[in-house]
Formats: C-alpha cells, sequence, structure tokens
C-alpha cells in the first residue's frame, strides 16, 4: 500500500498541472478565460475532496478495505485529471 504522503503527492502533482495547463491556456485565448477558470474550479474543487477522502478513510481498521479504498481514490484521481485534461484540450481548438 503507498503511503498517505505518497497518494497527497501525486493529488498535488496532477491537480497542479491541471492549473498551470490552465494558466497557459489563459495565456494564449484570453476570450475563454470563463471557461478556463471553471476548469481550475473544478481542479481545486478535486484536490479538496480527494484530499477529504484520503484523510478519512472510512475503515482504519480493516487493511483490505483500507487498501480498497485508497485504490478507489487513485482510479476517481486519474478519471477526473483526464476528464479535465480533455475539457481544456476541447476549449484549446
Amino acid at each position: 500500500m503507498a503511503s498517505l504522503r505518497l497518494i497527497k503527492k501525486d493529488i498535488d502533482y496532477l491537480v497542479g498541472e491541471v492549473v498551470s495547463d490552465c494558466y497557459l491556456s489563459i495565456y494564449f485565448h484570453p476570450e475563454k478565460r470563463e471557461e478556463i477558470v471553471a476548469v481550475m474550479q473544478k481542479a481545486v474543487a478535486l484536490r479538496n475532496d480527494l484530499f477529504e477522502k484520503v484523510n478519512n478513510p472510512a475503515e482504519k481498521h480493516n487493511k483490505s478495505l483500507v487498501k480498497k479504498h485508497f485504490a478507489f481514490i487513485r482510479q476517481e484521481m486519474f478519471t477526473q485529471v483526464d476528464a479535465m485534461f480533455e475539457t481544456l484540450s476541447a476549449l484549446n481548438k
């Protein structure tokens, strides 16, 4: 099982990449600022939601359930970050 610190670092890294790509998009497409800022807000909300889930696993004593919980969090993180990158890519066309 990965440590909490590594999961939190992964969350921060991926959300940071989304936010930095949003800043670049705003620079190149200032006319789409509102839509890009909405993606940034979703990214920050995702970060906060994932941190809440990481910090408060439902079953702290049952290791198999905790492992499944963290696996679900990782899967959710990758799925939602990928969707944000796709949304940002569509806005930049």
